[in-house]
C-alpha cells in the first residue's frame, strides 16, 4: 500500500516536545498552564504538594497548589483533571481559608488541608 506524504505525516508519531497546548505548554516535557502565574509550570516543581489521604488504591496521588503573589487566590491542580480550579481567599480570623464550590483549602501554620464537601481528601 502506498501513502502520500500528507497521509504518512498524519500517521507518523509526533516528536517529543511537539505537543504544545493552546498556551504553548509542552505536556511531554511535564509542563501545564498556570492561570495564576500566566505561564507554563511543572507541577512537581511547585513548593505546595498535597498527598491523597485514605486512598484505597495501591498508589498515592498528589494535588498541587500555586498561590497568587498577593495571597488572595489559590490555584488547585488535581490528579486526572484537565486544567486547574481557582479558589478565593475567604474571611477567617484564625486560619487562611480558600474556597470554590465544594472545595475548601485551609492553611494552619505550615500545613495545608483540602476538603471536598467537608471530607479531607488531600493534606500536606
Amino acid at each position: 500500500m502506498m501513502f502520500s506524504s500528507t497521509a504518512f505525516a498524519q500517521l507518523a508519531p509526533k516528536g517529543l516536545g511537539s505537543d504544545k497546548d493552546k498556551h504553548g505548554c509542552k505536556a511531554s516535557a511535564g509542563y501545564t498552564f498556570s492561570v495564576i502565574k500566566n505561564d507554563c509550570v511543572r507541577l512537581f516543581e511547585q513548593s505546595i504538594q498535597l498527598k491523597e489521604v485514605d486512598s484505597k488504591k495501591s498508589y498515592t496521588s498528589n494535588a498541587t497548589i500555586i498561590l497568587s503573589d498577593d495571597g488572595q487566590k489559590a490555584e488547585l491542580f488535581l490528579p486526572a483533571s484537565e486544567g486547574s480550579l481557582i479558589l478565593d481567599k475567604g474571611a477567617s480570623k484564625k486560619n487562611t481559608v480558600y474556597k470554590k464550590g465544594k472545595y475548601t483549602l485551609t492553611k494552619v501554620k505550615k500545613t495545608y488541608t483540602l476538603k471536598l464537601a467537608n471530607k479531607t481528601v488531600f493534606k500536606s
